[in-house]
């Protein structure tokens, strides 16, 4: 069965002295617009959900190059040990849907090739689950540091190579939120089911776990709240537009300050702290 209900969902979390979204068009600075306010993007995000998924067992289809649980070497190849030539485009997506667990939350296209060369079909699967970019609550600061390297990577060791220097860069403090709905009428056609809703609920308070890394030390990235809106029907009880903006999040190291609520139409906000 899909999802019975809309959903609409909030996370708050905290980044300290740490690069949460490098930019790589902008030598892997943190994301930031012009008004300094920070940014990490949706695509991040739902890599960060989609770790937690597979640690969890699930099948996902859109697998990083290191963090593979498959021997296939790419997309294509994952998707084709599913999709098969013979079937209609409605009916492979089914199949991709019934088998990965982010292509019937997220949505995906794939470029099929089919069994002959120049048969290849583009099959398109609508997703319900929306993340939107998360945005720091006030403009952070980027902290750009020189770093050296101790030995040379190429050379015969008489001198320090230029690939010894390089640049890192953090935000020394910043809390940021985003927003994320789920849709019944998407649901039903992908399979989404409330199961599947519980699934990421039960991740979200606990995204940057096991997500270390030379620019996100263990403990610098941290849930603070995840706030769960479960209306009581499919169409919901409010936009998630009004949904979104009846949350306000303050900047304050009080977690029973941090966020207050405004009433609709009888909705109740679930409130769980981070892990």
């Amino acid at each position: 069965m899909s999802l019975t209900n809309k959903i609409d969902f909030a996370v708050v979390f905290k980044v300290k002295n740490a690069n949460p979204n490098g930019d790589p068009l902008n030598g892997n600075r943190p994301r930031t617009n012009y008004d300094r306010i920070g940014e990490v993007s949706d695509v991040c995000i739902k890599r960060k959900i989609r770790n937690r998924l597979m640690e969890k067992g699930k099948e996902i289809f859109v697998q990083s190059d290191d963090n593979k649980v498959d021997d296939c070497k790419n997309l294509r190849e994952r998707a084709e040990t599913v999709l098969d030539s013979k079937k209609s485009s409605k009916e492979n997506a089914k199949l991709a849907c019934d088998k990965w667990f982010d292509v019937r939350a997220f949505g995906q296209v794939f470029a099929y090739a089919g069994e002959t060369k120049g048969s290849g079909v583009s099959i398109g699967v609508r997703g319900p689950v929306s993340i939107h970019t998360a945005f720091s609550l006030s403009p952070v600061e980027v902290t750009s540091t020189q770093i050296t390297k101790s030995v040379s990577g190429e050379g015969d060791g008489t001198k320090k190579g230029s690939d010894t220097m390089g640049m890192k860069h953090r935000i020394d403090k910043g809390t940021y939120l985003f927003f994320g709905s789920m849709n019944p009428q998407l649901a039903s056609k992908t399979g989404f089911s409330d199961d599947d809703a519980q699934a990421i609920k039960d991740i979200l308070p606990k995204i940057f776990e096991n997500d270390a890394s030379s620019a996100r030390p263990e403990g610098s990235m941290e849930v603070l709240k995840v706030v769960w809106w479960q209306h009581n029907s499919p169409h919901g009880q409010a936009s998630s537009a009004k949904v979104h903006r009846s949350l306000t999040v303050n900047e304050t190291d009080d977690l029973d300050k941090l966020i207050s609520f405004v009433g609709i139409n009888g909705l109740k906000p679930v409130v769980i702290d981070g892990v």
